[in-house]
């Protein structure tokens, strides 16, 4: 097929979910000329979920996309990523962070509340262009057109369709038939408390407690330093319901952890009563699905992966920068499609495979092939040019 519709910036696109991945895939190509509309399943923009890491690979996207300034306001940016014993408090491996990740990776890591990145991303999407309520039901080929139907009974056409709605795709499950989540066999306990809470107690910036076969997350959210959030990790047989989380039993929790260091029964003793959820982690079988050239699936909706290295965001933003790139080379989204899956995946192998082992950090490494990552760039060829270099980050 050639160009669709007489020509990329004459295709409709549709993207299917308004989250991390792809609002940051609307607002790429929106910036490139498209024509996107996003269709999400809520009902209205609210954003929410806990703590999350925004590593330099992923903040090169933000800056390209003139957003970082709103998530260095908002965020934290640690001066160091601290790796301890659970049980000594020994550190294991301490990554410099701040100024010094700053020159080593080319860019800022910053922590902070997941609806600060999602607002941030937002802002970068065309008023007007996400349409609320809309659960995709299924979708139509007919010929250069796809019809998409909604839950509600509506219906749209596209020439392409990019998903990126998550471990629970629907458009993945269109493409591979019913092929469920399971339950990976571990929970965490997550929860977020004013620094009051923790008394006198010092917390680090950033650190990542191991033990054996838990470990515990624990960093600031903001700039002050005011609301401090962890997350417990602890191997569990089963989960009885198809929810992702549900309310947390403290006293499990403290239980679990009872044998850690003193520092750790004590930030997780910290947290109100309703403060702390549970919550499953689910995955798929290892295998990616990029889609079939006018039907492409990014994000988790692609490869779903676990969350031991926090880069599941820095992978769909990757995906959205790659993606675009391909179609800016090939001048056409269909023969977008391979370069960007073959772009793609030994890096998400990589770290796929690391993420599983849950060993990323627990020692003396070089992470810069994670952190140092530059998605604007990566493999550039005349199929996969870069695209233009941003202004220099500051807040």
């Amino acid at each position: 097929m050639g160009s669709i519709r007489g020509g990329i910036a004459q295709a409709r696109v549709a993207v299917i979910g308004a989250g991390i991945g792809g609002t940051a895939m609307a607002a790429l190509l929106q910036r490139f000329g498209c024509d996107v509309t996003v269709y999400e399943q809520y009902a209205r923009f609210a954003p929410a979920g806990g703590g999350i890491h925004l590593s330099p690979n992923l903040m090169r996207v933000l800056r390209h996309l003139d957003v970082h300034r709103h998530v260095m306001i908002k965020g934290q940016e640690p001066r160091a990523f601290l790796n301890r014993d659970a049980v000594t408090g020994e550190v294991i491996y301490a990554l410099a962070l701040g100024e010094c990740g700053y020159r080593r990776f080319g860019a800022p890591f910053i922590a902070l509340r997941r609806g600060e990145l999602q607002t941030a991303l937002m802002s970068a999407v065309t008023p007007g262009s996400v349409r609320w309520g809309k659960r995709l039901a299924g979708l139509d080929w007919r010929g250069e057109t796809i019809a998409l139907s909604f839950d509600d009974g509506s219906r749209a056409d596209a020439d392409v369709v990019i998903a990126a709605d998550g471990l629970r795709s629907r458009v993945r499950g269109i493409l591979r038939g019913n092929e469920q989540p399971v339950f990976a066999g571990q929970v965490a306990f997550r929860g977020s408390y004013p620094r009051e809470g923790l008394g006198d107690l010092h917390i680090d910036d950033l650190t990542k407690w191991w033990g054996d076969d838990t470990f515990v997350l624990s960093y600031w959210l903001d700039r002050a330093r005011r609301d401090f959030y962890f997350a417990a990790m602890i191997p569990q047989s089963a989960w009885a319901t198809d929810a992702s989380f549900e309310p947390a039993d403290l006293d499990e929790m403290l239980a679990a952890f009872a044998h850690c260091h003193p520092d750790v029964r004590r930030m997780l003793a910290g947290a109100p009563a309703g403060s702390v959820t549970k919550w499953a982690l689910f995955e798929r079988p290892p295998c990616f699905e990029f889609g079939t050239g006018r039907v492409v699936l990014i994000g988790d909706a692609c490869h779903p992966m676990r969350p031991f290295m926090s880069q599941g965001a820095a992978m769909a933003l990757e995906d959205a920068v790659t993606l675009t790139r391909a179609i800016q080379g090939q001048g056409d989204f269909e023969r977008a499609a391979p370069v960007f899956a073959d772009a793609r995946r030994e890096r998400l192998a990589r770290v796929h495979r690391v993420s599983a082992a849950n060993t990323f950090m627990r020692q003396d490494l070089d992470p810069q092939w994670v952190f140092g990552y530059d998605p604007l760039g990566a493999h550039e060829t005349a199929q996969l040019p870069a695209l233009r270099a941003a202004r220099a980050m500051a807040a």
